[in-house]
C-alpha cells in the first residue's frame, strides 16, 4: 500500500473506530492534527503511536504549529513566539534574530518530533502589508528580504531537527484583507508587483525548501481560479520558474476560499489537475467520504508520492529535551525576546549586523 494524496482529521484524543476505518483507505496519506487532539504529552504520543500502528507505510502526521497565535499544542510545549518578533529582533541584531530563528525552528521540530509528530506547516514566509488580519503577526517582517533570510533560518533549525519544511502561503496572503478560512480573499496585483511576495520563496527553493502550500486567493490578473488549484500558478509559475521539485499542498479545501469553486469532488479534481501533491480535507467527514467514495488510484502518481515520503521526519528523536543544552537556552532566549519591547527606529537610525 502506498501513501494516498489526501489528508484527513479525526475527532478526539483518541482513535474511532470511525478514525481508524477512514485512515486504513487507500487514497489517505497523513493527518493532520488539532488542539481537539491535544490533552497532554503522553497521550499525544499515544495517538501518534496508533495512529502509525495502523498500517504500512506508517500515515505522515502533521500539525499547525508555527508559533504566536497558530500553536495547537501548549500546554508542555514551549511557547513560541509570533514571527513578527523575529523580524523586530532582526531590524536590531540581525546576526542575532537569524541565529535565534534557526534555533527556535529547531526547539519546535524537536518537541513535535518527541511526540511523533513528522512536520509542521511551518515557516510562514508572507509579507507583513498590515492589512491581513489573519496574517498579522504571523508575517516575519513587511520586507521580503527579511523574510526570505528568516525564512531559511527557520527551515533550516527544522531541517536540523529531522523535519521538513512547509512555506505558506503560496504565492502570497499578505496583500489581501479577506481571511480565506471565511470568504474569498482576491489580489488584483500583476505578476510584476508580486515578485517582491515570490522573493522569499526563490531563496527558500535554492536552500532546498521541501514543501511549500498554496493560498486559497485569487490573482485575476493571472488565473481565474485561486492558486491553489491553478495550473498557471502551481505547474507553470512554482514547479516551472521557480524550479521547486517539492511537495505541495493545497490549503484546506473546506475552507471557504476554495468553496466558491464548486462541490468538494470538484474542488480535488481542480487542485489536482493544477499539480498539488496533497489534498487536505477538514473538520468535514462527510466530505472525506465522499472523496474516498468516488476517487481511486487515478489521482496518484510515482512523482508525488516520492515527494510525499520525503515529508517524514528523519533521524531518532529523543523525548527528555529538558536535558538538552541547546533547549534550555533557546527556551532562555525565548522568553527574553517576549520580554524585549518592540524596536522604534528613529529618523537616521539604521539597523546593523
Amino acid at each position: 500500500m502506498s501513501l494516498g494524496p489526501f489528508m484527513v482529521d479525526i475527532a478526539g484524543t483518541d482513535l474511532t473506530s470511525e478514525d481508524v476505518r477512514i485512515l486504513s483507505h487507500p487514497m489517505v496519506g497523513s493527518v493532520i492534527l488539532f488542539t481537539r487532539n491535544y490533552r497532554d504529552l503522553s497521550q499525544v504520543a499515544e495517538l501518534t503511536a496508533a495512529i502509525r500502528a495502523i498500517r504500512s507505510p506508517q500515515l505522515l502526521i502533521a500539525v499547525d504549529h508555527e508559533g504566536g497565535r497558530v500553536q495547537r499544542f501548549r500546554d508542555g510545549f514551549t511557547r513560541l513566539p509570533a514571527s513578527r518578533l523575529l523580524g523586530r529582533r532582526y531590524d536590531g541584531e540581525r546576526r542575532a534574530a537569524l541565529k535565534l530563528t534557526q534555533s527556535i525552528g529547531w526547539l519546535m521540530a524537536s518537541e513535535l518530533r518527541a511526540v511523533g509528530v513528522d512536520f509542521s506547516f511551518a515557516p510562514c514566509i508572507d509579507l507583513d502589508y498590515g492589512v491581513s488580519e489573519i496574517i498579522g503577526d504571523r508575517a516575519f517582517h513587511a520586507d521580503a528580504d527579511a523574510v526570505a533570510a528568516l525564512g531559511v533560518a527557520y527551515a533550516a533549525g527544522m531541517r536540523d531537527a529531522g523535519m521538513a519544511a512547509t512555506a505558506k502561503h503560496f504565492p502570497g496572503h499578505g496583500a489581501v484583507v479577506a481571511d480565506s478560512h471565511t470568504d474569498l480573499p482576491v489580489d488584483r496585483r500583476s505578476l510584476a508587483d508580486m515578485e517582491v511576495d515570490l522573493r522569499p520563496y526563490r531563496l527558500l527553493v535554492q536552500n532546498n525548501l521541501s514543501a511549500i502550500m498554496a493560498a486559497h486567493v485569487v490573482y485575476p490578473a493571472l488565473d481565474a481560479l485561486p492558486a491553489s488549484l491553478s495550473k498557471r500558478w502551481i505547474n507553470d509559475i512554482l514547479r516551472g520558474e521557480l524550479g521547486f521539485h517539492g511537495c505541495v499542498f493545497a490549503d484546506d479545501l473546506s475552507m471557504a476560499g476554495a468553496a466558491a469553486f464548486g462541490g468538494i469532488l470538484e474542488r480535488v479534481r481542480l487542485a489536482f489537475a493544477a499539480g498539488c501533491d496533497v489534498l487536505p480535507i477538514c473538520n468535514d467527514r462527510q466530505a472525506v467520504q465522499s472523496v474516498l467514495e468516488h476517487f481511486g488510484a487515478e489521482l496518484g502518481s510515482p512523482a508525488s508520492q516520492a515527494r510525499l515520503v520525503r515529508m517524514r521526519a528523519r533521524g531518532e528523536q529523543g523525548r527528555n529535551l529538558g536535558d538538552n543544552r541547546q533547549w534550555q537556552q533557546t527556551v532562555v532566549d525565548i522568553a527574553n525576546l517576549s520580554a524585549t519591547p518592540p524596536l522604534v527606529l528613529t529618523e537616521g537610525s539604521h539597523d546593523g549586523d
